[in-house]
């Protein structure tokens, strides 16, 4: 099942419909690649259409993470960033307090962690929604420096 399949099923499940604008918003999610910002997708669709605001694309962004089909995380420059996780393997991510760099994990790297928790403390941890704060490579060694 392809991720625009997707979208449109669980649209209808929930009773809502695939507007020409969620249908604009997601075809130019798909065309991007790694974390981007609102504007970044804001400009990109105002290039196909001068009718969609900026409204539309924060509601339709929330309906995508809803759907699991893209993620956000707030790397502290307080500009969120969204990823299009489409039908792809989830993953977590390593967001750098110092310079802001979000680091992509495949889950298997924080598994045992998650078996920890939910051992000690019975909490699941949902792997795929999880973003870390911390210090990239180059910030740490700069830090101990």
């Amino acid at each position: 099942m392809s991720c625009e399949t997707a979208f449109i099923q669980q649209l209808r499940e929930r009773g809502f419909r695939l507007t020409p604008q969620r249908e604009m918003i997601l075809s130019v999610l798909h065309d991007m690649e790694g974390l981007v910002t609102v504007d970044e997708i804001y400009s990109r669709v105002q290039r196909l259409s001068s009718s969609v605001d900026i409204s539309t694309v924060y509601r339709t962004l929330d309906l995508l993470q809803e759907f699991d089909l893209v993620f956000s995380v707030d790397p502290g420059d307080g500009q969120r960033r969204y990823e299009f996780l489409g039908l792809q393997d989830a993953h977590l991510h390593l967001v750098c307090q110092t310079c802001g760099q979000v680091t992509r994990v495949e889950l298997e790297v924080a598994q045992a962690f998650a078996e920890r928790l939910r051992a000690s403390c019975g909490f699941q941890v949902a792997l795929d929604r999880l973003s870390l704060a911390g210090l990239c490579p180059a910030c740490a060694g700069s830090a101990n420096n």
